[in-house]
């Protein structure tokens, strides 16, 4: 008899997402958005987005069993993003997936966000190699790490970011250029006409000391985008938008993939897996491939509709969790919404990850 059948639920921001995973596989999968309920604020509200975790929970449930032509009664255990994310949205999935675990009477495993990201790439691709470098870049999150099993062993971060994460960046740039929410498929489209040469960016963090070296900044970058557009204001100038928007993109995708390169060579890892929301972005795409076939590095990459956040991805750690014999929750797991990225299982009553028996 194989391993169980996985449910994960992902509530942390303004997705809804459920999937169903086992040994790897994904059987199916549903995902709600509440985006143009936060469209016209700039940004997402926590109390809009929670109050649509609410409505989309269940019918994303049952969406994804239908999905995979199951029931209920076919899952065998219960993953949840228990952190990073927003509060009132957190509590909203962990509340449901407690309910489905107790109601069920199977297992239930509090799962860190970032490692669902991470996990992802597992559906398409299979197994992580041990070791590898990945590159997570997200609208909140932009880090490099150096992974070996995912599922037992405790994640090191060769860098993070010291400001503003790259998504961040885009979505706060593409407000200043008049370009709608979110920032990032935004900037993308109006990238493909514009001259990525036009304007003279910076790259921050790619000079300097060692310590810096796989560290990220992306707040000078969004200041300097702010400053070229008022320069064209305060002159009465139209805004080359196009070109600024392809200028930016090109800085960031420079960035990201000449530190995520760097970090494989250093370490001594032939594979790189660049994962998240802004890995969707196709400029970050093209030039990782680029680069990292002039290293001899195999690059792996989720298809887009694994990048934005999603239930299979918590339903893909989930899995590993059960196949490597994890201890699961209690079920009186609690949020964590600035969880720390060390372990793939988060079940924080406290900080604590908690082991591989």
């Amino acid at each position: 008899m194989g391993s169980p059948v996985v449910l994960g639920i992902e509530s942390s921001c303004d997705e809804t997402g459920a999937g169903l995973v086992r040994d790897g596989r994904l059987l199916g999968h549903a995902l709600a958005s509440s985006m143009d309920e936060h469209a016209r604020f700039g940004g997402v509200v926590p109390e809009i987005a929670a109050r649509a975790h609410v409505h989309a929970l269940t019918p994303v449930v049952r969406g994804a069993l239908a999905d995979a032509g199951l029931r209920a009664a076919d899952i065998g255990a219960v993953a949840v993003t228990t952190g990073p994310g927003l509060s009132g949205a957190l509590q909203v999935g962990l509340a449901g997936a407690k309910g489905l675990a107790y109601a069920l009477g199977v297992p239930l495993y509090g799962v860190h966000h970032l490692a669902g990201h991470v996990a992802a790439d597992t559906l398409e691709h299979g197994p992580l190699p041990d070791p590898c470098v990945v590159l997570i870049v997200s609208g909140g999150h932009t880090s490099l790490l150096l992974v070996r099993d995912l599922a037992r062993d405790r994640i090191v971060h060769l860098g993070d970011t010291l400001d503003d994460a790259a998504g961040e960046c885009f979505d706060k740039v593409a407000r200043v250029f008049g370009l709608p929410y979110p920032g990032g498929p935004a900037i993308d489209r109006a990238a493909r006409v514009g001259d990525p040469r036009a304007v003279p960016f910076p790259r921050p963090l790619t000079t300097g000391g060692p310590g810096n070296r796989f560290a990220f900044s992306f707040s000078g970058l969004k200041t300097a985008a702010a400053r070229w557009a008022e320069s064209h204001h305060a002159a009465g100038r139209a805004l080359p938008v196009a070109d600024g928007a392809a200028a930016l993109q090109e800085a960031i995708a420079d960035v990201l993939t000449r530190k995520a390169v760097a970090a494989c060579a250093e370490h001594g890892v032939r594979t790189l897996v660049v994962v998240g929301g802004v890995a969707a972005n196709s400029r970050v795409r093209t030039l990782a491939e680029e680069r990292c076939a002039a290293a001899g590095i195999t690059l792996r990459v989720p298809p887009l509709r694994l990048c934005t956040d999603n239930g299979a991805m918590i339903a893909a750690v989930g899995d590993l969790l059960v196949r490597a014999g994890a201890a699961p929750a209690p079920l009186d797991v609690s949020i964590d919404p600035s969880a720390p990225l060390e372990y793939a299982a988060l079940h924080p009553v406290g900080r604590a990850a908690v082991a591989v028996a």
